[in-house]
Order: structure tokens, then sequence, then C-alpha cells
């Protein structure tokens, strides 16, 4: 009988395998070991021995040595034969390799990713993960993922933490083996620290201190709202982490994930916003810090100010100071407004202080004095107030007659007066005559060409022509006079008009207007008619209006409320077209209701800015 060949019968692939097998009789049995029906000793393969208590020896047993073992007795004297079929399994240890060793990710994008690794051996091994050591199991919050033979580990929302050596083992009875993956997690910069920082002028040196985090390491820049501190051309490197602004003025030091950007011999001017961005492969990050430069108060304004008795003006004393400072006027060390100066006003605003004079006699002219004060300092800043002159005359430089008008070329007046110049005022008249004739001409317009245009006049006739300018103190010296002689009607020959000059006034509905035509030379040729068109800008024209050749002015009514129109005029003789006078206006806000009126007075008038372009278009047809 059999007393001890139990089954199965396991054993680890490579080792001496021994197939046990008692067999009990009270004759010695004869043992023979079968594999697949033969006897093995007839297999010559020198791995298998049958030992001296009968046991099957198997030397490096292999995974294909695995199968039914059949142990049969004999008793030769009896005639008798006995098995026993012993099941043999071959425990193959396991072997395990990662896809990927190495297995980059970014960080905070809310990305998972996946390790995996393939594993075999016999029976199927079981997985399992370390982190840095640690086991990893399936959590609450699910970080860990696994698969359902654990063969992959995904980790989910991968941040910079999870950047670590991760280790899966592969167990079976045989055994257990492990593989290792380096999970490198890349980050986007982020700037971690930043401080806002306080100064005085004049102060040695700040500095701004810029710290950021993310992987690869990422560089810092710096720049301002009007300067990239960091791509300008460097005036020295001393070391690879420091750069130098040509100027010296700024230095950046940059180590690791730490840079400084320190400010010399500090200006009021550079206060303000500072950004650092930090920048890496995988995206950058910026964050502002604002230098705050405590500062004396400094003063810029117009030193000089023109004006004339009766006339109010405003001295504009601009102040820069940080803390804000505490603005005063003087005159002749008397603090204003006083009684002694009924007609001063002041007016404040946070960047300027306004001394409104509106001068009675010769004694309101002459010196004023701000002063600002902050706790830092104080500056002072002396005012002139001068009595404005008229203008010094025009000169003239050249006229081209035609036949029935001139135009004549001058150079504005040496000496303004310390005012603008608003009007020319033109005067002739017909060599022989008494009476000047005269018109008066915009200074925008007539400096602009450098020229003014008198109609009006006869045919081969001898004219003196001069020039004054006027501003707001009064009427200048007039100008010598220039004598020239218009041209026949036949010479030279006809031809087109020239555009006439436009000017105009808005309606007392705000949505109307008078255009008015100043006729031009007629190019010795009458004028037959005026061709009109107008339109609101972006919209389509207006139907063309014809006017007859006396016309001096068009009314356009109706119009749209804040809406910019352009005016066209063409002046037609017989030879043909001018070319196209060019106008154009804005008119006024829809009004709404309002009280009653206000202060006693009300106007009569709403005016609106008229733009005038000098420039000629070509109509066309």
């Amino acid at each position: 009988m059999f007393k001890n060949a139990p089954t199965p019968q396991e054993f680890r692939e490579g080792e001496d395998a021994v197939i046990v097998c008692d067999v009990v009789s009270s004759l010695p049995p004869t043992i023979i070991w079968k594999h697949k029906g033969r006897d093995v000793i007839l297999k010559k393969d020198v791995r298998f021995i049958v030992l001296a208590n009968n046991y099957l020896q198997i030397k490096g047993i292999k995974k294909t040595d695995e199968g039914t073992y059949r142990c049969e007795g004999r008793i030769l004297a009896r005639g008798e034969i006995n098995f026993k079929d012993i099941q043999v399994i071959v425990n193959v240890p396991p072997t395990v390799q990662a896809r990927q060793s190495i297995v980059n990710a970014t960080a905070n994008l809310g990305q998972s990713v996946t390790l995996v690794c393939d594993a075999a051996g016999f029976p199927e091994p079981t997985m399992s993960w370390t982190k840095d050591g640690e086991q990893i199991e399936n959590e609450e919050d699910e970080k860990y993922l696994f698969s359902d033979d654990s063969s992959e580990l995904t980790i989910r929302k991968v941040d910079k933490n999870d950047e670590a050596e991760y280790v899966c083992i592969a167990e079976n009875k045989a055994g257990e083996q492990d593989a290792s993956i380096h999970l490198k997690v890349f980050a986007k910069p982020k700037i971690t620290y930043v401080e806002n920082q306080t100064a005085m002028e004049l102060e040695e040196q700040v500095t701004l201190t810029c710290e950021a985090s993310g992987d690869p390491i990422p560089s810092i820049t710096w720049r301002t709202s009007t300067r990239n501190i960091s791509s300008e051309e460097k005036a020295s490197w001393t070391r690879p982490e420091k750069q130098e602004t040509l100027d010296g003025h700024m230095v950046v030091r940059s180590h690791a994930r730490v840079s400084s950007l320190t400010l010399k011999s500090i200006q009021y001017t550079d206060a303000g916003e500072y950004v650092c961005t930090a920048s890496n492969t995988i995206g950058q990050d910026s964050q502002s810090m604002y230098l705050e430069v405590q500062y004396a108060p400094k003063l810029q304004g117009p030193v000089a100010v023109y004006t004339w008795e009766g006339n109010q003006v405003n001295i504009t004393c601009e102040v820069f100071a940080y803390p804000s400072a505490t603005i005063s006027w003087f005159r002749d060390g008397q603090l204003l407004p006083s009684s002694n100066y009924s007609n001063i006003k002041i007016y404040n605003t946070p960047s300027a202080s306004y001394l409104e004079v509106t001068p009675d006699s010769e004694n309101d002219f002459g010196n004023y004095n701000c002063t600002a004060v902050n706790r830092i300092g104080q500056e002072s800043l002396e005012f002139i107030l001068v009595q404005a002159d008229t203008p010094s005359s025009p000169s003239i430089d050249q006229v081209e007659p035609y036949s029935s008008t001139a135009q004549v070329q001058f150079d504005e007046p040496e000496a303004t007066g310390g005012v603008p110049i608003l009007k020319y005022k033109a005067e002739w008249r017909a060599v022989g005559e008494e009476v000047w004739h005269s018109k008066w001409y915009d200074a925008k317009e007539a400096s602009l060409e450098g020229l003014v245009t008198i109609v009006g006049l006869k045919p081969e006739t001898m004219y003196a022509v001069r020039l004054a300018a006027l501003n707001g103190k009064g009427l200048g010296e007039i100008s010598a006079a220039s004598e020239f002689k218009t041209q026949p009607v036949h010479s030279p020959p006809p031809r087109e008009p020239s555009a006439p000059k436009l000017e105009g006034q808005m309606g007392e509905d705000g949505n109307s207007i008078k255009v008015n035509l100043i006729k031009q030379d007629d190019g010795g040729s009458p004028i037959r008619h005026y061709l009109v068109k107008y339109r609101a800008l972006s919209s389509e024209w207006k139907p063309e209006i014809r006017l007859p050749s006396g016309s001096d002015h068009v009314m356009l009514k109706s119009l749209d409320w804040n809406a910019e129109y352009e005016v066209y005029v063409v002046a037609e003789n017989q030879q043909g077209k001018s070319k196209a006078a060019h106008f154009v206006f804005r008119t006024s806000a829809q009004p709404t209701a309002i009280p009653a009126t206000l202060g006693g007075s009300s106007a009569s008038y709403t005016f609106v800015s008229l733009l005038f372009s000098a420039v000629t278009l070509l109509l066309l047809c």
C-alpha cells in the first residue's frame, strides 16, 4: 500500500525536486516511475534519478517537467502491481518589467498619469505598488486607481508631490520581483513670493525680490510699464547670474528660483509697478509688486503767463509729491488769497493748483510764488504774470493778382504780444482812393496756408494792400502797403473757378447750421451756380443742392443729433467745376429738460466745435 504519496506536489522552477512516494509491503517492492506512460529512466535524461529510498529526483526542474507522475509498486513473487498517480506542479517565480522606466507628467493641470508593469509567472503573480518605499493603498479620495489585476496604477490630478520612485512588486508562491518607475513631474512656473517696497528719493538703493517654483527651474525676467528691463542690452556681466543695465541704474541678480532687482540712487520716477515673470518650457506666471518712493514736492508749469487788464487768466502750478503736498500761493510774501487781492481765486486738484487772476491794474502784474510742502521737504517756484502787448505787424512776401481777386502771401508777426493771434485783418484800396476796404480772416486758417485772398477787385487796376494781426489784447500795428495790379479779364484765358471758402455757425436748435460761401477767384468767367452736397459720416449722401451764383450761404436743417457731418461745395463757371471745398462739423447732443434759468442768464446760441479742412478734394462727377 502507498503510505506517503501526497498529490499534488509543488516545486519551484529550477530547484532539485524530490517526488515522494512510500510503498509499504511485507515483501520488498520494486518501484518504477513513469511519466506520460514511459519509464522515466528510459528517457536517458540524467536529471531524472531514482534515489535509494525510491523517491524520484528531478534536478533543476523545469516548467515542461510539470504533469502526472505514476509511482508504480510491483511484488514480482506474488505477481502484484499497484500504482499511485501524483500531480507535479512547477511554480515559476515572477518576472516583472516596467513599460517605461521614466514617465513624465505636468502638475496642476488636473490630468492623470498611468504607470504600467507587465508581469509573468506561475501561479499568476499578484501585484502591489509602493511610493518611495511606502505601500500604496486604495484611498477614499481615489487619488490612486488600480486596474483589475493591479498591473496599472493611475495617479489622478497630478501635482508636484507625486514626483517619486514607484515600485511595482509581482509576487507568487515561487517568489517575488519588482521593477522601478521614476515619475518626473514638471510644473508650470508659479510666483511664490513678491513684496512691495517703500523707499525715499536719493536713497542709496532698494531691492525687489521675486521667488518662483516650477520644474524645470524657471528663468525670471523683470519689466515695468515702460521698460523691459531683462531684454535691454547689458553693460556688464560679472557673473552668469548678474546683469546690469547700460545706465547702471538697475542690477538684476538671479540664483536658482530667486531673482532680485536692485535700483540704485532712487529717483521719484522709479515709483510704480514692477512685474516679474517666471518662464520655463511648460509655461509662465507673472505677478506685480509696487515700489513706493517718497519724495519732496517738485513743481512745474509755464513760468511766464501773459494777459491784460480785465482778462482772467490761470497760473498753473503742477505738483508732483508723495506723500501729498500742501500748496500755498504768495505775492510779495503775503499768503493768497487775501483782502488786498480780491481779484484772485485759488483752485486745487490732486495734481495741480490754479491761481485765477483778473488783473485790475498794472500792480497785478509781476511775480507770484507757488510753494508745496510735505513731510519730506518743500519746493517753491516763481511765476511771472506779464502784461500782454498787441502783436507786431505781419510782413507781406508776395501778391499773386488775378482779374478780380488776389492772393496775399505773408509771414507771421515776429512778436505775438505773449498771447495767441486770433485774426488777421486785410485792408486794400485802389491807388488814388481814400477809403480802405477790409476783411477779417481766421488766424488758424490763414497761418496754415500762409496767405489770405481778397475778392471783389476790378480788372487791370492798381491796388495797395496791407495786413494787421489781432490778439486778445487788441489790434497790432499795420504793415507797410504792398502794391499790385490785377490782370485783364481775358488774360490769362478763362479757367475753372477756385473753390469757395466755407464758414459755419450752428443755429439755436443745435441741429441746424448756416454754411457761408465766400467767393474766391472766378477764373475769369462768371460763376453760374454752386453745387452743395452733404451727409452724416458713414451715411448716404443727401440729394445735391444747386444754388444761384449770387448765393452767399446755405442752410442745412433737421440734422441728426450728436453726429459728425461733412459738406462739399463746388463752384461752376462756363469752363467747368472747381475743386471741392470740404467742411466738417458736429451737431450738438440732443437737449434734455433742465430747470429754469441758472444764475439769471441763458445762452442764445448753442455752439459746437467746427473743424475746417483747408484741403480741397476733387469732386467726383
